[in-house]
């Protein structure tokens, strides 16, 4: 399938109403999807016929100082994850810190099992069976 005649001058059109946050087709975002939608072109014109097109996008979007949607949510993402890593830390330590005294508990029930099984042999016979009739 080749190129629409005007597709860079729509994808240049698309990228000027993206920065001017004034998206007509798409959700505004600052990234190439968006701009494909913006400009109604396959995501593939931008990606692999219009690299330099792509590329002034990213920069002209670093020289506003804007975070791109896909960064900023990747940033979200990093921070999510870095309090879910501390969260799973404490529960370590914590499990760490409980195995000992469990470690003791299991021994002392040990001991007493055998202690009352040892009992248990050592005791005469409470119990006297009966016999069916």
């Amino acid at each position: 399938m080749s190129p629409a005649l005007d597709e860079r001058d729509r994808i240049k059109a698309a990228m000027d109403r993206i920065l001017n946050s004034a998206a007509e087709h798409s959700n505004g975002a600052l990234t190439i999807v968006a701009l494909a939608q913006e400009a109604q072109v396959p995501r593939n014109a931008l990606t692999q016929r219009h690299l330099d097109l792509k590329n002034e996008f990213y920069d002209r979007v670093k020289e506003r100082g804007a975070t791109p949607d896909a960064e900023a949510r990747l940033r979200a993402t990093i921070v999510k994850l870095k309090k879910t890593i501390a969260n799973k830390k404490e529960e370590l330590d914590q499990l760490r810190a409980d195995v000992p005294a469990l470690v003791r508990v299991v021994n002392q029930l040990t001991l007493q099992n055998q202690q009352l099984r040892e009992r248990l042999d050592q005791s005469a016979a409470n119990v006297i069976p009966l016999r069916a009739r």
